[in-house]
Order: C-alpha cells, then structure tokens, then sequence
C-alpha cells in the first residue's frame, strides 16, 4: 500500500493536474430535467432530492474522472438532506473511488479524544476503501479545540495512510475575523501553521510532504505565499480559486518547482458551468455535462500556463 500523499502526488502527475472539483450540490442549481427526473423515477431513497444528487454527482465522476486526480464532496450538501442524504454521500465517495479519483472529504470535523478518534475511524478509510464506512482518502479538519484535538485524527490517519486537511488560511471574507488576531507577537493562524507544520514533518517518512496538510485560501495571495515559506512540508488544499475571486497567479507560489505540494479546488464553477456567463453562448442548459468538461479543462490549461503546475509530467 502507498501512503495518501504518495498516492495524490502519483495522480496529480498521472492527470498533469493538481485540481480537485468540489462536488457541492444544490437543489435550486441542478440542471434542467434532473430534478424531474429523480422524481419520476423509482429510487432507492425516500427523498427525490437526495437521487438527484446521486445521479448529478455520478454524472460528474464519470466527466472528470479522466482529467484530474481527485474529488472534494462537501459533507454539508448531503446531511442537510438527512438520512437519505448521508447514504448519497457514502455512495458518491465509493463512486469516486472505484473510479480512482482521490477523495477528500469536506466535513471540517473536529472535538476532544475518544470523539475526534471517532469521528476519524468513521471517515478516513486512506489506502484500503473498505477502512471506514464514508471511505475517504482524506478528511478536513477544525483545529479551534487546541492542537491536542488534532493528534487522534492523526493517529488513524497514519495507521491507514489517509490525510488531513487542518484549516489554517480559509478562503471567506470574515476570516481575519479569528484568524488575524495576535498572540505572542503571531498571528492565530501563524500559531495554527506552525502546529501543522509539525506534525507534517512527523508524518513524512521519507516524502517531502507530511500526511497532515492545510487549508490556505487563494484569496489571501500574500498570506499563502507567506505560508508556503514557514511550511515546507505541508501539502496545501487551495480554496477560493475562480467563483471566489482567486486566480492562478494568485496561487502560484502554493507549488514547488515540480508543479507539487498543492492542489486547487474548483466546485460551483465547474459542476454548474453551465450557468457561467463563459459557457452559456457554447452550451444549451442540456449540455451542461460538456459545459463541465470544457471547465475543467479551462482550469487545468490556466493552472499549467500561470503556476509551476505546468512542469507536471514534464
């Protein structure tokens, strides 16, 4: 078995791509029929909804499975369905994974001892799919409780070659909220990127990236590149990039000279393509799977052309 950085840096380079489409699905969002589809037709769950996420998760899987390495649901989109949409989420993960995409899931848990280490046993499944029942590669993660909370996490991470994902530098307005405030002449988020640094160092073995990363905004450029400096061997998952105002100049500095050491995310601006005033005079509502393709290839193009990316397989 590989580690789960080992395995992410062999897709990435496989793809030519450190790009991870967020798959966040909402109702009001879907393409046109689909909805009525799931309706109409018989289903395993109670709920239309949660069909019509499968179905449209399913559908995106299939489209990007041959151009990037990795997928990111966003755990929230299917719980605020209920039970039927817990089950989507298990199934959509186990989609991804037969299809050998990555899976880093959105959840942004985090808690004390023995309810962390729950929560990273039900979640992080790492090399063997069948580990955990939400089979994810990877796991986001919420420092907030202290770092102590982050060590249980850890623990099964290792034990099963998974990652995690720590926020460090989120990509929302408000972040300098907590984020900024100083403590011993730091910033929070300072204090956070030094604890995660440690730990990637302790994860690492003989990789240049540890198995514990963190989440860095593209939309604070300054303060990624002045993270990318102070952890040298931690892998960054890049939110913010595209609908969020970030660019690829913007991340560049995220990357090492072989194109490595992080990954962007994309997801309302790929999945829902079809809405962006770019691909409306190219594409019919109907054509919205060809309207995500044409997406994913645009951001693959302008991650290689504008960041180090552009050295992958090179």
């Amino acid at each position: 078995m590989a580690t789960y950085i080992e395995r992410l840096n062999s897709a990435i380079l496989a793809k030519r791509a450190p790009v991870v489409v967020g798959l966040d699905p909402r109702k009001e969002q879907l393409p046109p029929g689909l909805m009525d589809s799931a309706k109409s037709g018989h289903s395993y769950y109670s709920d239309p909804t949660a069909t019509a996420y499968e179905r449209f998760c399913f559908q995106i899987i299939d489209i990007v499975a041959p151009l990037v390495p990795a997928v990111k649901p966003q755990a929230a989109f299917f719980e605020e369905l209920g039970p039927s949409g817990s089950l989507v989420l298990a199934s959509v993960i186990r989609r991804a994974r037969e299809a050998g995409l990555i899976v880093i899931c959105d959840a942004k848990r985090g808690d004390i001892g023995s309810t962390a280490e729950a929560y990273a046993r039900g979640y992080l499944a790492g090399s063997d799919r069948n580990a955990a029942p939400w089979s994810a590669d990877s796991l986001t993660v919420n420092p907030y409780l202290g770092p102590d909370t982050l060590q249980p996490f850890v623990d099964v991470a290792v034990k099963r070659e998974a990652g995690l994902y720590v926020l460090v530098r989120t990509s929302n307005p408000g972040a300098a909220g907590f984020q900024d405030l100083t403590a011993d002449g730091q910033t929070h988020y300072r204090h956070v990127a030094a604890a995660v640094e440690q730990l990637a160092q302790e994860t690492r073995g003989e990789q240049t990236y540890g198995a514990v990363g963190a989440v860095v905004g593209a939309t604070y450029p300054q303060e990624l590149a002045e993270l990318r400096a102070a952890m040298p061997h931690t892998h960054f998952l890049i939110p913010g990039y595209g609908s969020q105002g970030g660019t690829a100049q913007d991340i560049a500095a995220a990357f090492d000279a072989d194109g490595l050491g992080a990954i962007v995310n994309s997801s309302r601006g790929i999945i829902f393509a079809y809405n962006n005033a770019k691909y409306k005079d190219q594409f019919a509502p109907e054509q919205w799977e060809s309207a995500v393709e044409a997406a994913t290839r645009d951001m693959i193009a302008d991650l290689a052309e504008h960041t180090p990316a552009g050295a992958l397989g090179g």
